[in-house]
């Protein structure tokens, strides 16, 4: 079994979150990122709740967190990820969501749940990054994609 690498953020809370990303309601879908890694890994989190926006119509009788949205947070845990650790970085910077690829949905996410986005880099050059998600509830895999993206100023 391999090693873990070391954690270079254990809490990225946030307020962080907001100092490091544009984001803002209701298109922040990230409520904290946990353990980054000098690998470029961590783990976001979303506490899911039946007062958010895409359950007016998603779906009124049987309310299922869209796909749509994991994948938003996928990339914005990815970014808060890349970001970090990046020297020097102290105000927000755009992250453009550039590709996603092999993303499959395997669960519904219902009210209630929390959503564990577990992101690592697959890849990097320059300001692009590539990294693979899986987004799990209580453990099990509800989605998973690659998502690219580039940091600029």
């Amino acid at each position: 079994m391999m090693e873990e690498a070391p954690v270079r953020f254990e809490l990225v809370d946030i307020n962080e979150i907001l100092k490091t990303l544009p984001h803002r309601y209701p298109m922040l879908l990230i409520d904290r990122v946990i353990k980054i890694r000098t690998d470029y890994s961590g783990i976001g989190i979303k506490n899911v709740t039946f007062n958010e926006p895409p359950f007016l119509g998603h779906f009124p009788e049987r309310p299922v967190y869209p796909g749509v949205m994991m994948i938003e947070a996928m990339a914005q845990t990815a970014g808060v990820i890349g970001i970090k650790s990046v020297e020097g970085t102290e105000k927000p910077r755009a992250v453009y969501f550039l590709t996603i690829d092999k993303c499959k949905f395997r669960k519904p996410v219902m009210p209630g749940d929390t959503i564990e986005y577990h992101m690592r880099s697959i890849g990097r050059r320059k300001a692009m990054w590539w990294f693979h998600g899986d987004a799990k509830v209580n453990g099990s895999v509800v989605a998973e994609a690659d998502v690219g993206a580039m940091l600029t100023d």
